[in-house]
């Protein structure tokens, strides 16, 4: 339930509109400031989702292309994928690795689609925003997923800063103090171990060629 609950709130706070070249419709963002990034992610997600909800409900295999056109770009799958392998980066065959990058973005975009069909207009309320130094790589914004009369949930979203680009992206995110990284490495590390990264990058394929269902649908 955790690890779903995980992906649901991703899912819902990076969803967001980044066609920046349409600029009289939409809104630019600007991924060299983090804190500012994720609030107006979080602002165009709602948004789009509200817009959209006729066609998902015609099409749920929409959110997919929503997803892998809005979110994606927000999101270092790579960096992501790589920390997941981990040690088992050690002596890997760097087409094995590629194969389970790859594995690995397609099951994102899947995921986060599936979840999204959970959407229920859900506000959210930011933390304050954390004073970067110039030399900063790595930051956290926290967010309190307001889900009344429940208690809130808060979430801290990882974030890290491309040297060349300086732009942000997230990576990660903790929850309950759980981080999703660690909790997917700790699923997936023994099966890597014991069948191969390429085995696991299957099995990530085979998740992401599913069907976006709504709960109850047939």
């Amino acid at each position: 339930m955790l690890k779903k609950l995980f992906i649901t709130l991703t899912a819902l706070l990076f969803s967001v509109n980044v066609f920046a070249e349409s600029t009289d419709k939409k809104e630019t963002i600007d991924k060299t400031q983090p804190y500012h990034m994720m609030k107006q992610v979080a602002d165009q997600a709602f948004s789009r989702l509200k817009d959209e909800q006729a066609n998902i409900q015609n099409d749920p295999e929409l959110l997919k292309v929503i997803v892998e056109e809005e979110l994606m770009p927000y999101v270092n799958s790579q960096y992501a994928a790589l920390k997941l392998l981990g040690p088992n980066l050690k002596g890997a065959d760097k087409k094995d690795v590629r194969i389970f990058i790859d594995a690995f973005y397609g099951y994102l975009v899947t995921s986060y689609a599936q979840v999204l069909t959970q959407y229920t207009d859900q506000k959210i309320e930011f933390g304050p925003e954390t004073k970067l130094k110039e030399s900063s790589r790595i930051t956290s914004v926290k967010v309190d997923i307001i889900a009344a009369p429940r208690p809130n949930i808060k979430l801290e979203f990882k974030l890290r800063k491309d040297k060349k680009s300086g732009e942000w992206k997230a990576f990660d995110m903790i929850a309950e103090g759980i981080s999703l990284l660690s909790s997917k490495q700790s699923e997936w590390n023994s099966k890597i171990r014991q069948q191969g990264i390429v085995s696991v990058a299957q099995d990530l394929d085979r998740l992401a060629q599913q069907p976006i269902r709504f709960e109850g649908a047939k």
